[in-house]
C-alpha cells in the first residue's frame, strides 16, 4: 500500500476518488488536526454531498425539549387518551421527538463524505473511551460527541474530561442524576419520608477506573466513594422536569451545568490523597487533578498508541505520546500530533475496528451504502437501517453496553463470525450499485502489495468475487504489513 493510503488506513478513513493524495502525507494529517469539520452528507441515497440542515442538529436544550415531549405523549398513550393511543400516534412521536436514528445516519454520513477524516477518527476513539449510550442517554450522545468532545480539540485533555463528565448524556448514562450525598438535605428529606435515595457511585467509580487514573493508581473503594460524592448533585432528569423546576433545583436552565445543591455533599472530601473542597467548582478542581496524574498520562497514551500505532505498541511509542502530554500540559493538539507522528513512523500493521473498516471501504470505493437524510424513516431496496448496520457490525455508540468501551485488541474482533460479517458487507455494498467496483482500479490508487494482488489473480474472473476478497484481505483490514 502506498504512503498516503497507509496513513490514511492507520488514522484515517480512506481517500474518496474525488480527494487528491496529498505529497506530504505528515504534513497534510497534522493540518487536519485544526481542518473545520462540517457536517456532511446526502439528501437521498445518490444526492450530491452537502451540509446537513440545520433543523436536523438540535441543541441540547431542543433535544432536552423533545425528550419531555416524548414522556408526556408516551404517558399519555399508556393511559390510553385518545389521539395518543394509536400505533400511528406512537410511530409520529417517535419520529418527531427522537433523535437517536437521525443521529447514526449522521454519524456515519460524516464518516463516509466527510472532509476531516483524522478529526473523526479521533472523535471515534474519546467517544469509546467515555462510554455513554444506552435508551435515554442515546438521544444526547451525539450533542456529546460534537461539543463535548470534537469542540474540544483545540483545548486540554482537562478541559475534555471536564465536559465528558458533566454531560447530561454521561450522568444519565451512570445515573448519576439520581445520586444524593449521604448527608445532603435531599436524602435526609426521603428519609423523613420513608423514600429511598443515596449515593451512586457509578460515574465516580469510572472516572477512576476507566477514564482517567487506572487500577494502576491503587485507588482505594474510600477514594471511588468520595469521587463519586464529589459528584452527587450533578445531572437533571432531562426529559422529565420543565424549566420552572430546572431553576427551582439547580438554578439553571442549562442542562450542562446542573448541579443541585440540595442533592450535594457537605464537606471536603479526599480522593488519592487530594483534598476536594465542597460545593460545585470541587468537581473541576477533581478533574483537574485527574487529568494531570502521572498514572491518567500513562494509561490514556498508551491507549492512544494500541489505538492508532500497532497492536501491540512499544513502550517508546507510548513514552513518546506521554512526553508530549507532561510537556505540553495535556494539549490535545499536541497530543494527537505526537499520535500522528508515531503512527507515521512505526511500520507495523494496525487493525482497524468493523465500523472504521466500513467507513473505509465506503470511501475507497465511492459507495452510497447509506440512506440519505430525508429518507432515515423509510424503506428502501439494498440499504440497510444505519441501527442495523452498527449492530450487524458489533459496534455501535447508541446501545447500552459496558462501560470499558470496544476493545481495540485484534484478538476481539478476528473470530470467524466477525469475518463473515466482513463478508457479507462487502458483498452487500458491491450489490448496493455505484461507486468503484473494479478490484483492479481500487489497487492500483492505493498501492495494494504482491500478495493481495496474487490473492485477487487467483479468485478467478469473477468480479464479484474479487471485490469482496479485496475488501476482506488482511491489507484491508490493518492485518498484515502494507
Amino acid at each position: 500500500m502506498n504512503e498516503q493510503f497507509r496513513v490514511a488506513q492507520k488514522l484515517g478513513l480512506m481517500f474518496r476518488s474525488e480527494e487528491s493524495l496529498p505529497v506530504d502525507i505528515k504534513s497534510w494529517a497534522i493540518k487536519q488536526l485544526n481542518a473545520p469539520s462540517p457536517v456532511l452528507g446526502t439528501e437521498t441515497v445518490y444526492s450530491e454531498i452537502k451540509p446537513w440542515p440545520k433543523s436536523l442538529q438540535p441543541n441540547l436544550d431542543e433535544r432536552a425539549a423533545m425528550m419531555r415531549r416524548h414522556w408526556e405523549n408516551t404517558k399519555k398513550r399508556r393511559q390510553k387518551i385518545k389521539g395518543y393511543d394509536t400505533e400511528a400516534a406512537k410511530q409520529a412521536n417517535d419520529r418527531e421527538n427522537r433523535m437517536h436514528k437521525k443521529d447514526m445516519l449522521k454519524f456515519a454520513h460524516q464518516n463516509a463524505y466527510g472532509s476531516d477524516q483524522i478529526r473523526q477518527r479521533l472523535v471515534s476513539f474519546w467517544t469509546n473511551h467515555f462510554t455513554m449510550g444506552g435508551f435515554e442517554s442515546r438521544e444526547l450522545s451525539s450533542h456529546a460527541m460534537e461539543e463535548g468532545i470534537l469542540a474540544s480539540f483545540d483545548d486540554s485533555f482537562s478541559d475534555m474530561l471536564y465536559k465528558a463528565t458533566t454531560h447530561p448524556a454521561m450522568l444519565m448514562y451512570l445515573d448519576n442524576h439520581i445520586s444524593a450525598g449521604p448527608n445532603s438535605n435531599h436524602v435526609r428529606w426521603a428519609r423523613s419520608r420513608n423514600e429511598q435515595a443515596g449515593l451512586n457511585d457509578n460515574l465516580g467509580r469510572e472516572l477512576l477506573e476507566l477514564h482517567t487514573v487506572s487500577p494502576s493508581a491503587n485507588y482505594s473503594e474510600d477514594d471511588i466513594r468520595d469521587a463519586a460524592k464529589v459528584l452527587a448533585g450533578w445531572g437533571m432528569d432531562v426529559q422529565g422536569n420543565p424549566p420552572n423546576s430546572l431553576i427551582e433545583q439547580g438554578g439553571t436552565t442549562n442542562h450542562w451545568d446542573m448541579y443541585k445543591k440540595n442533592w450535594a455533599e457537605p464537606g471536603s472530601k479526599v480522593v488519592l490523597g487530594k483534598t476536594i473542597y465542597q460545593g460545585k467548582q470541587g468537581l473541576r478542581q477533581l478533574t483537574d487533578f485527574l487529568a494531570n496524574h502521572e498514572h491518567t498520562i500513562t494509561h490514556l497514551s498508551y491507549k492512544l498508541a494500541e489505538h492508532f500505532v500497532s497492536d501491540e505498541p512499544k513502550q517508546s511509542d507510548v513514552d513518546f505520546i506521554a512526553n508530549a502530554w507532561r510537556k505540553n500540559n495535556g494539549s490535545l493538539e499536541s497530543i494527537h500530533t505526537a499520535v500522528i507522528e508515531r503512527a507515521i513512523e512505526s511500520k507495523e500493521p494496525k487493525f482497524q475496528w468493523p465500523m472504521t473498516w466500513l467507513f473505509q471501504v465506503v470511501r475507497l470505493t465511492d459507495s452510497r451504502y447509506f440512506k440519505g437524510w430525508s429518507e432515515v424513516d423509510t424503506y428502501l431496496d439494498r440499504t440497510m437501517e444505519t441501527r442495523r448496520i452498527f449492530e450487524e457490525l458489533g459496534q455501535s455508540f447508541w446501545v447500552q453496553r459496558q462501560p470499558n468501551g470496544y476493545s481495540s485488541k485484534k484478538e476481539d474482533w478476528i473470530s470467524g463470525e466477525m469475518f463473515e460479517r466482513r463478508i457479507r458487507f462487502s458483498e452487500s455494498i458491491y450489490n448496493s450499485g455505484g461507486g468503484i467496483r473494479d478490484p483492479e482500479v481500487i489497487m492500483d490508487r492505493i498501492g495494494a502489495n504482491r500478495e493481495t494482488r496474487n490473492l485477487i489473480t487467483s479468485l478467478g474472473s469473477s468480479r464479484k468475487n474479487q471485490f469482496i476478497a479485496l475488501m476482506c484481505s488482511p491489507e484491508l483490514m490493518g492485518l498484515d504489513h502494507a
